[in-house]
């Protein structure tokens, strides 16, 4: 299946299982890291067809690798769905002008 190669950033390791399980069940083949840092290398790695980004990671915040990535050329056009508990209108805002193409609120349905 084209553009099935998902990147999952995500610390809390519930959430991240959680995706990675109903993805695999939709037939994408997802991969989970839980730091900013391990995102970024992975997604410059591997270019994914999809990253999602959890906003409050430890030490690179999701906004900062949301940044690096779309200011970088190689990965600029990667997808970036930003799946976050910080669900304030400033906190959205403030995702799109990082580069997020999307932006979600935890809790949320996995289906």
């Amino acid at each position: 299946m084209a553009g099935d190669n998902i990147l999952i950033v995500e610390d809390e390791e519930d959430i991240s299982e959680l995706l990675e399980y109903n993805l695999s069940r939709q037939g994408y083949r997802p991969e989970a890291v839980d730091t900013g840092e391990e995102g970024l290398q992975v997604c410059r790695e591997t270019l994914p067809d999809l990253m999602i980004l959890d906003l409050m990671l430890p030490k690179l915040s999701g906004l900062d690798v949301c940044r690096k990535l779309k200011a970088d050329p190689a990965t600029a056009g990667v997808p970036i769905i930003m799946l976050t508990a910080k669900g304030e209108e400033e906190d959205i805002i403030a995702g799109f002008e990082a580069g997020a193409d999307d932006y979600v609120t935890k809790p949320f349905r996995p289906k």
